[in-house]
């Protein structure tokens, strides 16, 4: 009951890739490493003093903005 060998984690890979495909497979880690590298960048932007002072722009709190249709 201890720890699976490697021949248990090759026969779970092989079911799952039976399952969803290598395909599929491929679209989510491409769609976690996106998520991930979105998130890193957002952590980076918000820790960034100049990205807070351009962000916050020439808006008052509370002010409402919109555009015209011309």
């Amino acid at each position: 009951m201890g720890s699976f060998s490697i021949w248990h984690w090759l026969v779970v890979l092989l079911i799952v890739v039976l399952v969803f495909g290598t395909k599929k497979l491929r679209n989510m880690g491409s769609d976690v490493g996106g998520a991930v590298k979105s998130f890193k960048d957002a952590m980076k932007d918000e820790n960034d003093p100049q990205s807070l002072d351009s962000s916050t722009s020439n808006t008052v709190e509370g002010e409402v903005t919109h555009k015209t249709k011309q």
